[in-house]
């Protein structure tokens, strides 16, 4: 399992008012909305452990004793652990007018002193959600039904956008955005819910408004909480700002002893190419709340060709990956899919190489001239886990492809992208003439950009067919944009393709192959070559073969 816990376990571990915190929780509270609504509170081992942990105040004999250790705490989950419930209970005692929340004063127990908790004064409690129409629920509409359906709710007076103490002296209210100037210099306790939503400026800017009201109410030691999915890199988000605030914490970067973060994912290293290797993996990522998920249901998402696999790493697994920027339409292309197709020796083709030696994938993409039909004459993968140890794309088994293929066809040009490769592709050069082998090199990105965009363009607008590949459709599947921060002549914002995050094992290798032979085609046609000649190919669908009629 990897964490990031910031800062670590102490080996003395700190006084805290957690188990006093826990124990309220479970006298007092029922479950929110969901398959157990209306029964009593209980907390996983886990969450009694964050409890201790963000309840950790300043030893006895301090000149801070009884205050509270952190100011701001930071929760990253996979989805479904009930964490905005969660941030719902610490509400609840944060509101509650006998919440063992604050420390008032020390006990003695054995030799240790023991800090003894107290109810905040006139609490202030702001929940927020990234919108409006989130703000009612998530976690306050956990906490209307916790407090409302359980043994504590005649000490409150429930509203639909605001919890109120029955003596009136305290609330925790709904919000979308930062609470106001007035309210938020009154804040004792604020939730910020789904910052992985939080990508406007707007709602970065409130979120610094936000942590700077907490010193305003010193006497009541107020403090924040946040939790958080795995946030998507490069949107911007406030989870993906506060998890690299944690890094720089822990790192030494940066000192700041008033942070708790706790983010939990399954390994860097965890596949997801078997049924096993995901179970394995969603296991990992869930911590107890494995015991009482239903991990099949969770494992079974990945059976659909036309998941997005980027958005379930990140909500399942918790790792951060590229959900929504996902390159192409995964629809579109199966769509497109003519399986059991021959194509004719002799036709006038292009070739697209993209190549790894160790780690990701090699492929060979042709297309034909005449059609726009695709297939791969190869892709080779290093294999999963511990059996690709060691393990080296077969170059003799590429040289073999290549070889084939200008052997059987009319190759028009092979458009080759050559790092790891170079002593290959000015081989095949050598081989075959410089004018047929063209190192065509995908980082340069305005470049690249403009061959993606044409390949798209084509899959959408239905000019090209290929062969239903399932290891070729993956790889369009599993292809992510990455803007450039340039934009084409129609003023659209230009991107190239990369996998969903660093390290992941599934590949997009096979759809840049395929995009550089679309790109060497488009050339071929601009060129005047398919006038040179006849059209060797056309498609007879019902008799699945590519003769040498012409269109």
């Amino acid at each position: 399992m990897t964490t990031l816990v910031v800062p670590p376990l102490d080996r003395r571990p700190w006084p805290t008012l957690g188990p006093g915190v826990a124990a309220w929780m479970e006298s007092h509270l029922v479950f929110g909305p969901g398959d157990l609504r209306g029964q009593p509170y209980r907390l996983d081992e886990e969450k009694v452990a964050l409890l201790f942990r963000m309840y950790e105040v300043f030893p006895h004999g301090d000149p801070r004793a009884g205050r509270r250790r952190f100011s701001r705490a930071g929760l990253s989950l996979r989805k479904g652990v009930a964490k905005s419930e969660f941030a719902a209970a610490i509400a609840a005692v944060e509101l509650a007018p006998d919440g063992p929340v604050r420390c008032d004063g020390w006990r003695r127990q054995g030799s240790a002193w023991v800090p003894v908790g107290a109810p905040v004064t006139d609490p202030y409690i702001a929940m927020v959600a990234f919108t409006e129409e989130q703000s009612d629920e998530l976690a306050f509409a956990s906490l209307r039904v916790m407090l409302g359906e359980g043994p504590a709710a005649r000490d409150f007076d429930i509203g639909l956008e605001r919890v109120m103490r029955a003596t009136g002296d305290g609330r925790a209210v709904s919000l979308s955005g930062a609470p106001s100037s007035r309210d938020g210099a009154r804040t004792t306790f604020q939730v910020v819910d789904e910052s992985h939503r939080w990508t406007s400026e707007r709602l970065r800017h409130a979120h610094r408004t936000m942590l700077a009201n907490l010193p305003k109410r010193r006497a009541a030691d107020a403090w924040s909480l946040e939790v958080t999915t795995a946030f998507e890199p490069g949107a911007g988000s406030v989870a993906e700002a506060t998890m690299d605030y944690a890094r720089s914490v822990a790192r030494g970067e940066v000192e700041d002893t008033r942070l708790f973060f706790f983010h939990r994912q399954a390994s860097d290293s965890a596949d997801t190419s078997t049924e096993a290797a995901i179970r394995a993996a969603v296991i990992e990522a869930s911590g107890p709340a494995a015991t009482w998920s239903n991990i099949d249901a969770i494992v079974s998402q990945w059976q659909d060709p036309r998941a997005d696999r980027s958005y379930l790493e990140r909500v399942w697994l918790n790792r951060p990956a590229r959900g929504s920027a996902r390159a192409f339409d995964t629809v579109a292309w199966e769509r497109l899919a003519r399986p059991g197709v021959a194509v004719a020796d002799g036709t006038l083709v292009t070739l697209g190489f993209d190549g790894s030696r160790t780690n990701d994938a090699t492929a060979l993409v042709a297309t034909v001239a005449a059609t726009g039909y695709q297939w791969p004459l190869g892709i080779w993968t290093r294999p999963y886990g511990t059996a690709g140890d060691g393990w080296e794309v077969p170059a003799d088994e590429v040289d073999a492809a290549v070889a084939d293929a200008f052997g059987r066809f009319d190759v028009w040009r092979l458009y080759a992208d050559p790092p790891y490769w170079e002593t290959s592709v000015r081989a095949w050069a050598g081989t075959y003439g410089r004018e047929r082998v063209v190192e065509w090199r995908t980082n340069r990105t305005r470049q690249m950009a403009y061959a993606i965009l044409a390949w798209r363009n084509a899959i959408l607008a239905g000019e090209l067919t290929h062969d239903g590949d399932p290891v070729l459709a993956a790889h369009v599947a599993n292809a992510c944009r990455r803007p450039i921060g340039e934009r084409g002549e129609d003023g659209e914002p230009l991107w190239i393709i990369e996998k969903a995050r660093p390290g992941s094992p599934d590949k997009i290798d096979g759809a840049v192959a395929a995009a550089l032979s679309w790109e060497a085609r488009n050339d071929a046609i601009a060129a005047g070559a398919l006038n040179a000649e006849p059209a060797f190919v056309s498609v007879y669908e019902s008799r699945g073969v590519l003769t040498g009629a012409t269109l």
